[in-house]
């Protein structure tokens, strides 16, 4: 058992509360700014970024970044970018993201960031709400959809793209600007300035402006440093995959700053195998979907060479080694099993991403202890973490030193988490951002005496650690009262290969069924390992052996639940549900309403 991470009570209202209390000061004038200021001052030729260009990692130093940023920043108040302006931020995570990020901090302006997948109407709209004046972009694609959004090119005033030498114009506009001036905006900020307005993926409405201060960033980043520190040793390295536009990414890439970690960029989800292996970072971390999708293709590719039996073997030992540790120490047969299949499949895994990784944290979405285990039994400790974009990502989460893998870990120092009478999530701290912009009504919905209202159910147990259950509105209530969570369900059922996505309905039904998706990528190698032939998505989710399968991954889930709660009918989709088609916000949650909606004749079916 860990020991006590924080502090843990229930008090008489039946509230259950953990807390971490703040174990360092920061000068409340202070910013983000001084985070690089402070690795140039201290450590002026650390690397800080790698850069990829014709397959070949190029270092970029602290002192070097800075002249970037500076560059960019001056180019920005000669411009016309006034303090306090909005900026937009539209492209895939790149440098040039990070160095336009720091660059807008810099001249004292406020970053909001678009997904580069956005379209006219979500642009137009987050550029509308937040008063956004200037826009950086990325490519002409990006400009096309930005004049669907604006035809009377009444737009942002200044728009720079980086594909049309943006970046270079904007230096070039920045020659007469000195230093002073720029030291007078960067040093403009304190801790309770606005430094980003992120909005929400908008899975329930109009995504509403979350304003994150200064002061939320370098506290909780300096808090992770200090509670952490093994992640970021000197050495450290990660290469950032995941969006930047969203909170998880942009809090670890300001942490890394923090922290002077190296950090590298790519956003070619296809290929990241290969920059994993040639950048070989310390630490990587992804959304769940990830590490579920690294386990299915080592799955299928055992099987594809006729190892299959081997891999599930090593997959029970690990997980069997990993639940040891927790309950004692793991016997000497599972031992010498476990060193054999680290020769045998294990240093494989870890080879494939990138053979130094030793931590991950997984993050926006809960993992499941089966992935939990499996992965510190390969020798890869997951830190799984919870937060939300109006927690400025994590609130909590499960220490190297001190994890318990299932639950989503104890607060960060200086955080804390109430249960409320009706198992809602509540939170209060350094993390918690100041409200949502130009939108009093939901920020007074969204606070009660200090506490924020996450929306999320869940449990705090003895020693102050946090699970999740679910989403609060996604509650399914059967027609026989029964209260049934659908993230455990569909979580499960994603663990299986062939599933791409998994949508539990039954609100107000008779039973609890599921709309699923097949996964577009995994389905060729599984069909090629099952002596099938090659099938379109409408043929597969039709076919008597895919059935059987979903079937099999139904079952599997609904061991996890009472029968009350348990699946009894499926139905599968001949569709991917795709950020394009409406049905999944940038991040890729699933937005259950339009699901609902356009497949009620499907759902209907169900119940017939």
């Amino acid at each position: 058992m860990p020991e006590p991470a924080a502090e843990s009570r229930t008090n008489p209202s039946t509230l259950a509360e953990s807390s971490a209390p703040l174990t360092m000061t920061v000068d409340t004038g202070s910013n983000i700014t001084d985070l690089l200021q402070r690795q140039v001052n201290s450590h002026p030729e650390r690397p800080l970024y790698s850069r990829r260009t014709n397959g070949i990692w190029t270092d970029v130093s602290a002192r070097e970044f800075h002249r970037d940023v500076t560059a960019v920043a001056k180019g920005l108040i000669g411009s016309g970018v006034a303090g306090g302006d909005r900026v937009g931020l539209m492209a895939h995570t790149s440098y040039e993201w990070t160095l336009v990020d720091f660059a807008i901090w810099y001249a004292g302006a406020v970053t909001v960031p678009v997904y580069e997948t956005s379209s006219a109407e979500q642009l137009s709209w987050i550029v509308g709400d937040s008063g956004t004046t200037s826009l950086f972009t990325e490519s002409r694609a990006n400009m096309d959809v930005l004049a669907a959004a604006y035809p009377d090119d009444d737009g942002p005033a200044r728009v720079w793209c980086f594909e049309d030498g943006g970046l270079d114009v904007v230096r070039e506009a920045g020659r007469s600007v000195d230093d002073d001036t720029l030291e007078e905006r960067r040093r403009a900020a304190g801790l309770e300035s606005l430094a980003t307005i992120i909005y929400t993926s908008g899975t329930t409405g109009r995504p509403k402006g979350c304003e994150l201060t200064h002061g939320n960033f370098v506290l909780l980043s300096e808090s992770a440093i200090d509670k952490i520190p093994e992640v970021f040793a000197e050495d450290a390295r990660t290469l950032m995959f995941l969006p930047l536009a969203h909170v998880f990414a942009r809090y670890i890439q300001v942490l890394c700053v923090a922290a002077g970690t190296t950090m590298g960029h790519t956003s070619d989800l296809k290929d990241v195998t290969r920059d994993l292996g040639s950048f070989q970072p310390t630490f990587v971390l992804a959304v769940p979907r990830v590490f579920e999708k690294v386990f299915n293709s080592a799955e299928q590719s055992a099987t594809a060479d006729k190892k299959g039996g081997i891999f599930a073997r090593a997959a029970d030992v690990a997980v069997k080694y990993s639940e040891s540790l927790d309950t004692g120490k793991p016997s000497l047969g599972l031992k010498l099993q476990h060193t054999v299949f680290d020769k045998l499949v294990y240093s494989k895994l870890r080879k494939a991403l990138g053979g130094q990784v030793t931590h991950a944290v997984s993050g926006g979405g809960p993992l499941g202890e089966y992935l939990g285990h499996f992965y510190r039994g390969i020798g890869l400790i997951v830190m799984e973490g919870y937060g939300l974009t109006e927690t400025t990502a994590p609130l909590t989460v499960n220490l190297p030193s001190n994890s318990k893998i299932g639950t989503v870990g104890p607060p960060l120092p200086g955080c804390a988490v109430r249960i409320a009478p009706d198992g809602e999530v509540l939170a209060k701290g350094i993390c918690v951002f100041r409200g949502y912009w130009h939108n009093k009504a939901a920020t007074n919905e969204a606070f009660s005496g200090g506490w924020f209202h996450t929306g999320d159910l869940g449990s705090i147990d003895e020693d102050g650690y946090l699970t999740i259950v679910g989403r609060k509105k996604e509650i399914l209530v059967t027609a026989g009262g029964k209260n049934v969570a659908p993230a455990p369900l569909e979580d499960r059922l994603r663990r299986n290969i062939l599933v791409g996505q998994a949508v539990v309905v039954g609100d107000q039904r008779k039973f609890i069924a599921a709309l699923i998706t097949l996964d577009s990528e995994m389905l060729p190698t599984w069909l090629k390992n099952n002596g099938l032939g090659e099938m379109s998505l409408p043929e597969a989710a039709d076919n008597p052996a895919v059935l059987d399968e979903i079937q099999r991954a139904v079952d599997d889930a609904n061991q996890s639940v009472s029968r009350a709660e348990s699946i009894r009918k499926f139905a599968i989709l001949p569709i991917e549900l795709t950020e394009e088609s409406g049905h999944l916000s940038a991040k890729q949650s699933v937005k259950r309403h339009v699901v609902n909606r356009d497949f009620a004749e499907q759902i209907d079916d169900l119940y017939r």
